[in-house]
């Protein structure tokens, strides 16, 4: 029997007839199952939603490592993710075929559908999924009440968007997106082997673009089960002649962008099916409204670029469902004043920030070719790589530092 045929046949004796459960959400992928997940174990009644019992093999979030993992550590995700994941602790950054620096700490690879799947099957009870879309919603001070496309209903005290980009359903709440910068960026996602079977000559590596011409902010190479996967990450216009390049010629097209790669990858094929997609930055509004909140790319989109969507995912996460959501059920009512004392969290708020900061450094950092920035840019590659050559002759010293710093 299929995942997606247990999940449904659990629902049949119910029919058309209402569930009532603490806390709907709305979205099954990572921020949506993670959030269910938590919730779940704490003992909350949880309705997880999404028209997909088995996620799909979508190019999304593929790795995961550094201050993200002390945060799966604290939600209980770290064994799920380790057991499905693969792990690197050693990343060699090369600019113009040349070393910049390496970066040292725990990291791992996977599918972006692996990593959903690892959250759901931390749901105590798989039931909790219910594959089927939701229609409408209507919301109040106390009951939110949810329409199904199979014409069951659901009504829940909290309603959690974890919807993604997909604005249809919010657009019907009357929250709208307001875009800061369309096309923001463009990322590819593929994975490599060599020819000749062999292994290639690193555990992980990033390579940062050359010219500020290419637009191209990194090429960043991470081991999965399947292979050495690939995330290209640039800042140009998607409808350039080049993205066609990038799909249907990759390897020449990425060595004639990326030279300096030549000697580290050899004689390289692309062993799967090539996948991209462009990024609007983004952020919704109208969205304080009685008994509904958002999270992740529902609430304000990322740049894949800068590294600080899961980061941001992960915020939301942890701190509506174990701050903010327990205490909002233990009292009656979810009126706007609950709901906007999420949206206030200090840490919620600077995340946030943080993120479209770092978008927009990362696209000046790549692409702007006045003065000032390529100055900046020198200084910036310079400094890290008199860094690593310091601690090639001091091991240790760079630690240090920053514990001395923190003292």
């Amino acid at each position: 029997m299929t995942l997606e045929r247990a999940v449904s046949e659990s629902f049949d004796a119910v029919g058309s007839a209402t569930i009532a459960t603490d806390v709907a959400i709305v979205g099954g992928g990572l921020a949506g199952s993670l959030a269910a997940a938590v919730l779940a174990r704490a003992g909350h009644r949880v309705a997880l939603v999404d028209k997909r019992a088995v996620y799909p093999g979508e190019f999304r979030v593929e790795k995961i490592g550094g201050p993200q993992l002390d945060a799966f550590r604290r939600l209980g995700f770290i064994r799920g993710l380790a057991s499905v994941a693969c792990s690197y602790d050693r990343v060699l950054n090369i600019r113009e075929g040349k070393v910049v620096d390496v970066s040292v700490g725990q990291a791992y690879g996977l599918p972006y559908a692996d990593l959903v799947a690892m959250a759901r099957s931390q749901m105590p009870d798989p039931t909790s999924l219910i594959v089927d879309e939701v229609t409408a919603i209507s919301s109040s001070d106390d009951i939110q009440h949810l329409e199904l496309a199979s014409g069951r209903r659901l009504t829940a005290r909290l309603v959690v968007l974890a919807t993604g980009m997909a604005g249809a359903l919010s657009y019907k709440l009357g929250i709208r997106r307001r875009v800061l910068a369309a096309g923001h960026s463009v990322s590819f996602g593929f994975t490599i082997a060599r020819r000749d079977g062999a292994p290639f000559d690193f555990e992980a590596l990033t390579c940062y673009g050359e010219r500020t011409a290419d637009g191209v902010d990194y090429l960043s190479l991470f081991p999965v089960r399947a292979g050495m996967r690939a995330n290209l990450f640039m800042f140009r216009d998607p409808t350039d002649p080049i993205m066609r390049e990038l799909r249907r010629d990759t390897e020449a097209t990425v060595l004639r962008l990326l030279p300096g790669l030549q000697t580290y990858l050899g004689d390289f094929r692309v062993i799967d099916r090539v996948q991209n997609w462009v990024m609007d930055l983004s952020v919704v509004e109208g969205h304080l409204q009685p008994g509904i909140v958002l999270i992740g790319d529902a609430f304000q989109t990322n740049c894949p670029a800068a590294g600080t969507g899961v980061a941001r995912l992960l915020v939301d996460v942890e701190r509506l469902c174990t701050e903010y959501a327990p205490r909002w059920l233990s009292t009656p009512g979810m009126d706007r004043q609950k709901i906007a004392e999420f949206y206030a969290d200090r840490d919620k708020l600077a995340a946030d920030r943080q993120s479209l900061k770092m978008a927009r450094f990362r696209q000046a950092l790549t692409s702007r070719d006045d003065i000032g920035w390529d100055v900046r840019r020198r200084l910036h590659f310079l400094r890290r790589s008199l860094t690593h050559q310091v601690e090639q002759m001091r091991p240790g010293w760079l630690a240090q530092v920053r514990s001395a710093l923190r003292a």
